[in-house]
């Protein structure tokens, strides 16, 4: 039965149709991802369901009661509102006392005697409404997502917004939740919350996302939103992957029949005057028909042209980091300094494609204007190489004005740009990343998320670079575009530095991941996301081996030290049993020993910085498991023999 549902949806913003006669519906408790090319008119249709934006034509319907919470994509709040007041009005009416006890909690604590008295009288109200309920949710909540409770809306960064956006919906509890791009300023354990919240949710959950590995996490069902139309398919997003596949190929094929038919009837309709006069009305009509047809047919969006002019070698080393050390004040003066980078030493050459990995404020975007020398370490050296053409990608647009035209941000002052030595039109090269030749005259301020994305990429790929240091590149940018993306930097024969959130991204671009552990600790790992996030587990399982091994280490020790002492006691034992008995503590200490060895070689970081040495990784741990199961074999036998004994 679904709890949510429109029929014949239609919307347009002049000539472009983004919602055509559309049906759709939720049932109770699915999990649908919504998924289409930038500016279909996803956020659009999320508004409609919302109740935000009223369809042009079409009915809307839902059960009576349903409850519904909606998270746009660039949330706003009263700047004047705590945290705590952002997140309890999604409450509704419940909301009022416990904001007005939260308040009076935080005044009574600064000795003002009325907020005292105030502060009897809501709790007398909050036990009476179960509003305690209600104020420990919100608590868990804030507790989950790290917002402080106290802190002001206001000069909070787009990602903490993004989280009092998201607790504000979950507080309420409701029976459809709908979300607008929820990773974006997301970092990845944010990311990973998300995704474990959205499992355990009681309710039906409508989400617009980029992030592959995010919809593949949690989406039941994809629907895709194309040309004005929406397609349902059942399933995992790998598998939305394969049948749209098939789907275009059988599209692409029906099409070029119809074309072909079309082609065939509009010479047959234009021959001379013998063929008009015996031509079949029925014909005609077909013909008619094929050509309404092919002018209703809307074409898919064609897909972005990414190119990266020819440009000399850098040198074999690009940047060689010395002991940087990065600290920044406090926000007040008394504040401790935060250390973002402690003592870090690396070399980058040239071919190389580094992933910057780590919390929201940990320094990765600090690192990168280091070595573009934007910023200076505390301490520590920079060297970079030589010949050097570098490209930045800035994640927060800085380099976007906004009263700039499209045209005068790709060319200032000329007409034309220099791709590979090719000389081409700024309207033709603006449409190379999907923006029509109306607009290359508007102003930035009037695009998109995911088209100033676009049309940075476009800023960035004008210029022939060898280093391209990209800031979190993927965020807003469609699948089809972040696919492009990432099989140009495949192919990319420069250097990357990418810092990123998106897993899938990272683990299709990286060959080499730096690590920001926290406390300005940066570690480095071979291979992308996953391949860390193995290494890491694998780390986990030497140390625990290892503090294993620790606490058998004096049972050992005190069988071989007083064996010799109890030898004469082995009455219980045969001749062979009791020489096995007396080898035991030896080969104990053996196994010890080769474990203690090779863990120390699996935890060396310079074992995974050596792309070839992926064998000897897997060697190691199949060894290491080996030895673990003897030894615990070995101890087992050991017992049973001084049992006997």
């Amino acid at each position: 039965m679904p709890i949510f549902h429109v029929k014949k949806l239609s919307l347009a913003f002049g000539d472009a149709k983004l919602l055509d006669q559309v049906d759709f519906a939720i049932d109770a408790n699915e999990r649908i991802a919504l998924v289409g090319r930038n500016g279909t008119g996803k956020s659009s249709l999320l508004k409609i369901i919302a109740g935000e934006v009223k369809p042009d034509d079409g009915d809307v319907a839902k059960t009576a009661t349903l409850k519904l919470a909606y998270v746009p994509q660039e949330p706003h709040f009263d700047a004047t509102l705590t945290v705590f007041d952002a997140v309890a009005v999604g409450l509704g009416s419940a909301a009022t006392d416990l904001i007005a006890y939260h308040h009076a909690l935080h005044d009574a604590g600064e000795g003002d005697e009325a907020a005292l008295e105030l502060l009897g009288d809501l709790q007398h109200k909050l036990e009476a409404s179960g509003g305690w309920h209600v104020e420990q949710r919100v608590t868990a909540v804030l507790e989950r997502l790290g917002l402080d409770p106290d802190r002001s809306i206001d000069g909070l960064s787009g990602g903490t917004l993004k989280r009092v956006a998201l607790a504000r919906a979950l507080v309420a509890e409701p029976e459809l939740l709908l979300l607008d791009e929820p990773t974006n300023h997301l970092d990845i354990s944010s990311i990973d919350w998300l995704e474990k919240t959205l499992a355990t949710f009681n309710g039906a959950i409508l989400v617009i996302s980029h992030d592959r590995r995010f919809l593949e996490s949690f989406a039941t069902r994809i629907i895709e939103l194309d040309r004005g139309q929406l397609t349902s398919y059942p399933g995992t997003f790998a598998e939305y992957e394969k049948r749209k596949g098939d789907f275009l190929n059988a599209e692409e094929i029906a099409n070029a029949r119809a074309d072909k038919l079309l082609k065939e009837e509009e010479i047959w309709i234009r021959k001379g005057v013998q063929a008009r006069r015996t031509r079949s009305e029925s014909r005609i009509a077909r013909l008619q028909v094929l050509r309404e047809a092919r002018n209703a047919r809307r074409e898919r969006a064609g897909n972005v042209k990414f190119s990266v002019g020819d440009v000399e070698k850098s040198g074999k080393i690009v940047v060689e980091l010395k002991g940087i050390t990065k600290s920044f004040a406090g926000a007040t003066e008394s504040a401790v300094k935060k250390t973002v980078i402690r003592d870090f030493s690396t070399i980058i050459q040239r071919g190389d494609r580094i992933g910057l990995i780590g919390p929201n404020g940990a320094g990765k975007s600090t690192l990168m204007k280091i070595i573009l020398g934007e910023l200076e370490a505390d301490s520590g050296t920079v060297k970079r190489g030589t010949q050097l053409e570098i490209a930045y990608f800035d994640q927060f647009r800085e380099q976007l004005d906004d009263e700039s035209t499209l045209s005068n941000v790709i060319s200032p002052g000329s007409d034309f740009v220099d791709i590979g030595g090719n000389r081409k039109h700024v309207t033709s090269y603006l449409g190379d990343f999907l923006f029509p030749p109306q607009r290359a005259r508007a102003k930035v301020k009037s695009l998109s998320g995911g088209e100033r994305n676009r049309l940075l990429l476009a800023r960035l790929f004008a210029k022939p670079a060898n280093f391209l240091v990209l800031d979190e590149p993927t965020n807003d940018l469609d699948i089809e575009t972040l696919d492009l993306l990432e099989e140009l930097l495949q192919g990319y024969t420069g250097t990357v530095l990418v810092a990123s959130h998106d897993r899938t991204f990272l683990d299709n671009v990286a060959t080499q991941v730096f690590v920001f552990e926290g406390n300005g600790k940066i570690e480095e790992f071979a291979g992308g996301y996953s391949d860390w996030q193995m290494q890491r587990a694998n780390m986990a399982a030497v140390n625990a081996a290892s503090q294993n091994a620790k606490q058998k280490a004096p049972a050992a020790k005190i069988l071989s030290t007083n064996h010799a002492k109890v030898s004469a006691a082995k009455l219980n034992l045969s001749s062979n049993e009791a020489r096995e008995l007396d080898a035991l503590p030896a080969k104990i200490d053996q196994l010890e020993n080769e474990l203690e060895t090779l863990q120390k070689t699996l935890a060396d970081p310079a074992l995974y910085q050596d792309t070839k040495s992926a064998e000897k990784i897997k060697s190691l741990q199949e060894r290491i498991a080996k030895i673990e199961l003897e030894q615990a074999a070995t101890m087992n036998r050991w017992e049973q023999l001084e049992a006997n004994r």
